[in-house]
């Protein structure tokens, strides 16, 4: 029976939680998720936890922040000026935007606080600094 290795294309179920037993995403209800290992694809954690899985295999693991999203960066989270935003647009703090950088990348942001004249937007992505856990099961290893 063989296991997963670097650069097998796999077929992953997963269940992602954090810490505190809340799910935020899950493959369950679709189709599995089939990527290629070692190509950077997916956080390294998750990876690192499918080595060595067989077919079929179920297991949970735990990966740290730090080979998941990494830790929050200050410099992610800027202030900007209300005047920069579409007339249409009424920031909320939790509200989701997406800024546009001048060689055409997007970044999603979310609003952190609204002041008077500016907002704080925040760019890290929103399981930064976050130690996860996943339900995990190998359905085709190709």
């Amino acid at each position: 029976m063989s296991q997963v290795k670097q650069n097998d294309t796999v077929r992953v179920h997963y269940t992602g939680k954090l810490t505190d037993g809340q799910i935020f995403d899950s493959s369950l209800e679709r189709e599995p998720i089939e990527f290629t290992m070692g190509q950077g694809q997916l956080i390294p954690g998750f990876e690192k936890g499918l080595l060595d899985m067989k077919v079929n295999e179920k297991k949970t693991i735990e990966i740290p922040a730090d080979e998941a999203y990494g830790a929050p960066r200050e410099e992610l989270i800027q202030e900007v000026e209300k005047s920069q935003l579409p007339e249409e647009i009424k920031p909320e703090p939790g509200m989701g935007l997406v800024s546009k950088s001048p060689d055409g990348r997007e970044m999603n942001l979310v609003v952190k606080e609204v002041k008077e004249e500016t907002i704080v937007v925040d760019g890290n992505h929103p399981l930064a600094g976050k130690d996860l856990i996943f339900d995990l099961e190998v359905v085709e290893i190709k």
